[in-house]
């Protein structure tokens, strides 16, 4: 847009300061109406895995079965709310006893919310979403993906490892899918230890649906899925 003199037209740094100043109230009001919208979900799993996923692809059939039997165990089961993998937990878990739980995110392309949802909250934010995931999660499976996928992954197990967050399983679903990249992290991170060896237990590569729900179930067989009130304080500073 151009002024009277035909130059571009430069936003004054007061009015930039501003917008950024209100768009601060809209993330706030983000958290709030989410962790309101979503603070009687408990138990809950979240599911994380490709958008671009088809129907009929093993990876969505395995998906839906992990959903279900999660479902039927007592746990909400938490997804991104779109297409393919997200999908399917999500419709897995709609057709089980347990809630159905879609946190929905605004994109220009690929993101639309699946029907298979009881519960639905949307987001504009990538980074208030993620938040939700790690806060109302008791654990994460991790079905094949891209970008987005890994980045849930990276988040999690950064979280934990640094103690921002209470310990939970988080259970890669694919040997062999997933083979090259613990190889990778055992030969690259753990070898020239830029992690600890104990940090190689935090992730669990489980290819079998029942094995996964008795995973989690044996995390918590000392404990209660409950966080404790030194775990909601952490939570509190995420």
């Amino acid at each position: 847009m151009n002024d009277q003199s035909g130059l571009p037209h430069i936003p004054t740094p007061e009015l930039t300061h501003s917008k950024e100043a209100w768009r601060v109230f809209g993330i706030m009001s983000e958290f709030v109406a989410a962790t309101q919208r979503l603070s009687d979900i408990h138990p809950a799993v979240s599911i994380f895995g490709s958008a671009r996923t088809p129907h009929d692809h093993p990876y969505y059939q395995l998906t839906e079965e992990i959903a279900r039997l999660l479902s039927d165990a007592g746990f909400s089961v938490i997804s991104g709310g779109g297409p393919g993998i997200m999908e399917a937990a999500n419709k897995g878990a709609f057709y089980g006893k347990s809630p159905s739980v879609g946190l929905n995110i605004q994109l220009p392309h690929e993101q639309h919310n699946n029907p298979y949802q009881n519960v639905s909250q949307t987001f504009q934010h990538f980074f208030t979403r993620k938040v939700m995931f790690v806060k109302f999660a008791s654990a994460y499976v991790v079905m094949p993906g891209g970008f987005g996928t890994l980045d849930e992954l990276m988040e999690a197990l950064t979280l934990v490892q640094t103690g921002k967050t209470r310990r939970i399983p988080i259970i890669l679903v694919g040997q062999k899918f997933w083979g090259g990249l613990m190889d990778w992290i055992r030969a690259s991170l753990q070898e020239e230890k830029m992690i600890s060896p104990e940090d190689m237990d935090l992730i669990q590569v489980i290819d079998e649906p029942k094995d996964i729900v008795a995973a989690i179930f044996k995390h918590y067989e000392t404990r209660g899925f409950e966080p404790s009130e030194a775990e909601i304080e952490k939570q509190l500073n995420l």
